[in-house]
């Protein structure tokens, strides 16, 4: 049977070409960055190579860049970091949206319960965060806000820089989450009011396992792990020498290549789209998320009247690999935070699919899977 995957924003498949830098790198013998002899200094170089790339891509100095396990232990290490460096100067608020990855949403009701003052911020039907509420919650007590780029389940794209210059007007640390929306959007951090931001190589083409975290010079900031003094003491550990020399060589292709992406993962999804339309009709789903703000590569759908449960088990049986949502909840029968966050109804929170598209994917399989969709659709509504 033939196997579709569309479930790109959970995890994505290993470039080739960086699966020839993580073997080089592996193949290339034993050596920790942090050893003096010739092996350990192999693996230094490789590392800080790795950072280069980042340094360059990102526009930053390669020195305010921290390689991590994982894009949630960057979001983990920028909030507490920050957070209880900024307490130390009398700042105690966080401020947040309700459509955060569980990632930051989990980290921020922790500070909570350590004492700090948190905001959640609404959004609106489309996911969007407005300026005025965004400006209402950030003042002279905030010590951090948390805002992620885009969207991981229906891409929705927030005004992310508008409301780092705000925070910038009360010196709040402002991070954002930008695991979804790296080698879709441009981030020049230079330029933009960024004092922290999370990416994750398995989200572009790289290995799991691996995470960035960009901490700009001067950002009020403590360590979250304790050990040794790797990554200039602000995470301890041995450095994942293969995983950061693939990470680094994904992240070359993704950005070398992002408008080609953008164009490719949005014809697969306006085929898909035209598909559902042909076979089911306009009243048979809806889309969920911003129209025009969004990434191009992720398509949340509502089926009224068919559970998202059954659809996926459907689509699985079928060969074809979609989501719930969140892939850290996909698992679980919890109704999705980000739809119940946009007060959706919640005949649409609970037949929402999230179908997300790359590397490999084409038209024909997304006029295949849709038209496989809605014939489940219909056959679930009438049965």
């Amino acid at each position: 049977m033939e196997s579709i995957y569309f479930d790109h924003a959970a995890t994505t498949a290993m470039h080739p070409e960086a699966i020839r830098a993580y073997a080089e790198a592996a193949e290339a013998g034993p050596g920790n960055p942090s050893s003096l002899h010739a092996r350990g200094r192999e693996a230094r170089e490789r590392v800080t190579a790795g950072r280069d790339v980042f340094a360059e891509r990102l526009n930053v100095s390669a020195s305010e860049l921290v390689f991590t396990g994982s894009g949630t232990e960057s979001d983990n290490t920028a909030l507490f970091g920050a957070a209880y460096a900024q307490r130390k100067k009398g700042k105690n608020g966080i401020v947040t949206t309700a459509v955060e990855h569980h990632a930051v949403l989990n980290a921020c009701r922790k500070l909570e319960a350590d004492g700090f003052e948190l905001t959640v911020l609404p959004v609106d039907s489309d996911g969007i965060v407005s300026m005025e509420d965004a400006k209402a919650a950030i003042g002279e007590n905030t010590a951090v806000v948390s805002v992620m780029a885009g969207n991981n389940e229906t891409g929705t794209l927030q005004p992310y820089a508008d409301i780092g210059q705000w925070a910038r007007t009360y010196k709040a640390v402002m991070h954002v989450d930008a695991v979804q929306a790296f080698g879709y959007v441009d981030f020049d951090l230079n330029q933009l009011p960024i004092d922290l931001l999370t990416l994750s190589a398995h989200k572009i083409n790289g290995p799991q396992g691996v995470g960035l975290l960009y901490a700009r010079k001067g950002t009020p900031f403590q360590p979250l792990l304790y050990g040794g003094s790797q990554e200039r003491s602000r995470r301890a550990g041995t450095e994942n020498v293969a995983g950061i020399a693939a990470f680094a060589k994904a992240a070359e292709i993704a950005i070398a290549e992002r408008q080609a992406r953008r164009e490719h993962t949005e014809s697969i999804r306006e085929a898909f789209i035209r598909r559902l339309e042909t076979s089911l009709g306009s009243d048979g789903f809806a889309v969920n998320g911003h129209p025009v703000r969004r990434l191009p590569h992720i398509l949340n759908v509502s089926f009224p009247g068919v559970s998202s449960e059954s659809m996926l088990m459907n689509l699985d049986l079928a060969g074809i690999a979609a989501s719930g949502g969140s892939a850290c909840n996909s698992g679980s029968l919890k109704p999705s935070h980000v739809l119940s966050a946009m007060n959706l109804s919640s005949e649409k929170v609970s037949s929402a699919v999230r179908f997300s598209f790359g590397l490999g994917n084409t038209r024909e399989e997304a006029d295949k899977t849709a038209k496989m969709t809605a014939t489940i659709s219909a056959r679930l509504r009438n049965s």
